[in-house]
């Protein structure tokens, strides 16, 4: 089976890792989503970031973080999904819109509201020392 394929923002402020949770959902993620046809990763994360928590994402200041797979939440056993990370400098006040509910600073200790690709992305922060 194919993997989802997503891109992710990390944004980290006092050593927490911004995530956010969907209406009707239990489990906080990373923002971002999947690209539409013909866009770059900068495009589409830009887009989305936008679309899901009212900033603009200053498009020189993307870097790649890295890239994970974990078992997509809510799928099929097996359904993985591909999540490519970058770090951005961003404008504007974040707030959730579209589809997002709630925002939250989590860390490594944030395991059991967590999704499996978050948890990820957890760890490998913490062991680059950068969250708590």
């Amino acid at each position: 089976m194919q993997p989802i394929d997503k891109l992710a923002w990390l944004h980290i402020d006092q050593r927490k890792l911004l995530a956010v949770r969907s209406y009707r959902k239990s489990l906080y993620y990373i923002p971002g989503g999947k690209r539409d046809a013909d866009e770059t990763d900068a495009q589409a994360l830009i887009r989305e970031i936008q679309e899901e928590l009212s900033v603009d994402l200053v498009p020189k200041s993307l870097c790649y973080a890295d890239s994970f797979q974990a078992q997509a939440h809510g799928k099929a056993q097996g359904v993985m999904v591909n999540m490519t990370c970058y770090y951005a400098e961003y404008n504007g006040n974040l707030l959730p819109a579209a589809e997002i509910e709630e925002i939250r600073w989590i860390n490594s200790n944030d395991i059991e509201i967590s999704s499996s690709a978050t948890l990820m992305i957890l760890a490998y922060l913490k062991a680059q020392n950068l969250i708590d």
